[in-house]
């Protein structure tokens, strides 16, 4: 009934997708399960004007309500505070709603960022490397990331700073459920994300994470509710562990030098505890190959230059286990 809904949100923004500058990553050096794109083609499904449901909320949206960039599809009214405008609407026409992609609670899917309980400081300056350049993705097709680009070049400092302030006050809390497995779901990309893509179809592994809905249906709706799972090699959350805490045994800095007791944050350095595996692989391949120099960033630069793919995937298994 509601297959498509993500799938024809990712066709409002594909006019975004030149917009990451001249920065082009070939993209054989890049996961494609952590760098998701959508397949060309592909028509969203017409309105019908049938409502939509989700459980535990009294509201009820058509197609075209939940595909409105402007007005976010707030399920859960009493689960977060007052939304400040640019977080509920965005401005017309440039800056989008930006709990439409992060959710009114900030937690945020695969193919972004959940801003929950970061500092306010971190978010604004994000924003300003979005704007100047100094942070884009490694995948110059990457609608979510041409999507940040355009908004953050549009909005005001002072919607920056009423969304970071909202964001940064609201309490993280369990939203991927990891899972160290051989054996995952068949998966296809729909809506720049994995979907599981036959009832019961599975196959190995192999070097990667997959990261999917607990339930595609809910997810499809934007319930901010329905949170995600993900698969991870076996024996990856200890080797992360390994390397998150011992730097690999002195190789390099120790995770929480920077990001905090328990990876979760130190002052504007935001934590990591928690957050979703797919969004930690970009952020280290970004940083890694140069997509990402922003504040910080020279700090990380020799952490990760030293990084195969096997430890990336280690080091985001382990600190998505640590999820509150």
């Amino acid at each position: 009934m509601n297959k498509g809904v993500v799938g024809a949100i990712g066709l409002l923004l594909l006019g975004l997708t030149g917009m990451a500058g001249s920065f082009t990553a070939a993209a054989d050096e890049l996961p494609a399960w952590a760098f998701v794109v959508n397949p060309p083609g592909g028509k969203p499904p017409a309105d019908d004007g049938t409502l939509h449901h989700v459980p535990g909320s009294d509201r009820a949206f058509t197609l075209s309500q939940l595909r409105d960039l402007f007005n976010v599809p707030d399920w859960h009214r009493d689960d977060h505070p007052p939304m400040p405008d640019v977080v509920a609407h965005g401005r017309r026409p440039d800056v989008y709603a930006c709990a439409f992609c992060h959710l009114p609670n900030g937690l945020g899917r695969p193919e972004n960022a959940s801003l929950a309980g970061l500092p306010a400081e971190y978010m604004v300056k994000q924003v300003e490397d979005f704007r100047s350049g100094a942070r884009r993705s490694s995948e110059p097709r990457s609608v979510p990331v041409n999507f940040m680009i355009h908004s953050a070049q549009h909005v005001s400092d002072a919607d920056v700073r009423a969304a970071a302030d909202y964001f940064s006050k609201l309490a993280s809390r369990q939203w991927i459920r990891v899972v160290e497995s051989a054996e995952v779901p068949k998966t296809h990309v729909a809506g720049w994300m994995l979907m599981p893509s036959e009832h019961g179809a599975m196959e190995p592994i192999g070097h990667r994470i997959v990261e999917i809905p607990e339930d595609v249906e809910r997810t499809e709706l934007r319930d901010s509710q329905s949170g995600f799972i993900a698969y991870v090699p076996p024996g990856s959350i200890d080797r992360g562990r390994i390397l998150v805490t011992t730097g690999d045994g002195g190789r390099f800095a120790a995770c929480g030098t920077c990001h905090g007791a328990g990876l979760e944050g130190l002052g504007p350095v935001p934590g990591l505890a928690g957050r979703s595996p797919s969004y930690i692989v970009r952020q280290l391949f970004d940083l890694r190959n140069g997509a990402r120099n922003g504040t910080w960033s020279a700090l990380m630069k020799p952490v990760v230059s030293g990084l195969s793919d096997d430890d990336i995937i280690a080091i985001a298994a382990y600190t998505a286990s640590l999820g509150r």
